[in-house]
């Protein structure tokens, strides 16, 4: 079993940056990947990037590449969501999330190949 914490988050200008954590604990050795969703109110969950904890290798989406950057400290057992430039569409829950398994199919987040899952983190950007 696998638990996710997340930190940070909260409210920004637009333009302006935040940074969230989620730092896992547990069975983590078995890990394969962390990564961070969204959810915005009447919308589904997308995924935002996502890291391969053995390698480091990281993927975005569209949406944010360039803007965000997924990080991990291994030694901490976190992973980092910096948030730059950010949009109001950015607004919306994040959630962090990890798996033992494949962590895309066809180079997308499907929140059902997720096993674990954090409580989320409130982001909004306002103008």
């Amino acid at each position: 079993q696998v638990q996710l914490v997340e930190s940070g988050g909260g409210s920004v200008q637009a333009g302006g940056s935040l940074r969230v954590s989620c730092t896992a604990s547990g069975d983590i050795n078995r890990l394969n990947c962390m990564g961070w969703f969204r959810q915005a109110p009447g919308k589904e969950r997308e995924g935002v990037a996502r890291i391969y904890i053995s390698n480091g290798v990281t993927y975005y989406a569209d949406s944010v590449k360039g803007r965000f950057t997924i990080s991990q400290d291994n030694a901490k057992k976190t992973s980092y969501l910096q948030m730059n430039s950010l949009e109001i569409e950015d607004t919306a829950m994040y959630y962090c999330a990890a798996d033992m398994g494949i962590c895309a199919r066809r180079g997308e987040m499907a929140p059902s190949l997720y096993s674990y899952w954090g409580q989320g983190t409130q982001v909004t950007v306002s103008s």
